[in-house]
């Protein structure tokens, strides 16, 4: 991996990072952040390997203690509570979205942004999220996917076109994500 690249991974966990400092909104057993913008983030602009790791990085800081979730949260215990699910999918949401984005790079619009953001950082994030809520908390499941889905969808899919847009004036200004290169004939 190139300096470059180690430079993208820590700046977008740091991102994250930084939007925990934005107050939770607590609505039941999980709150509402601001976080899951970074993973949509990640994934849209770095693209999957490097948004996976970027999440990947922020899961270690949160894991040895640091207190980069709202509220000042960190350690491993929130391994162990209602929003361990959450907090595992996000690399993999990063790497979904960034899976998506780098499949239509050549193509890629708001449009896709928000399709590719809506399905990482969305639909992955509460596949994942969803069943350790039920499972830590005993929650009925239709309460499971009230609290720990329903009531996020709205503030997650302005969060989606968010990064869509951020995403596609950085394509334009700076890509990160390198254009597919495409297979030179043996001379």
């Amino acid at each position: 991996m190139k300096t470059k690249d180690l430079a993208y991974v820590a700046l977008f966990a740091a991102i994250t990072a930084v939007l925990g400092l934005v107050p939770a909104v607590q609505i039941g057993p999980v709150p509402i952040t601001a976080q899951t913008l970074g993973v949509m983030l990640a994934g849209s602009i770095l693209g999957a390997r490097r948004g996976f790791l970027a999440l990947l990085l922020f899961l270690v800081l949160v894991a040895i203690g640091l207190p980069v979730l709202p509220g000042g949260g960190g350690g491993l215990a929130v391994f162990a509570g209602a929003t361990a699910g959450y907090l595992i999918s996000w690399p993999i949401g990063a790497f979904v979205v960034g899976l998506i984005t780098e499949r239509v790079w050549a193509r890629y619009n708001l449009a896709w942004g928000v399709l590719a953001n809506a399905v990482g950082g969305i639909v992955v994030v509460y596949a994942i999220g969803v069943p350790v809520l039920k499972a830590v908390t005993a929650l009925p499941w239709t309460e499971a996917l009230w609290f720990g889905a329903a009531v996020f969808i709205p503030g997650d899919l302005l969060k989606a076109v968010i990064a869509a847009t951020i995403a596609v004036q950085v394509r334009r200004s700076y890509p990160v994500i390198e254009r597919p290169q495409r297979a030179v004939a043996a001379r």
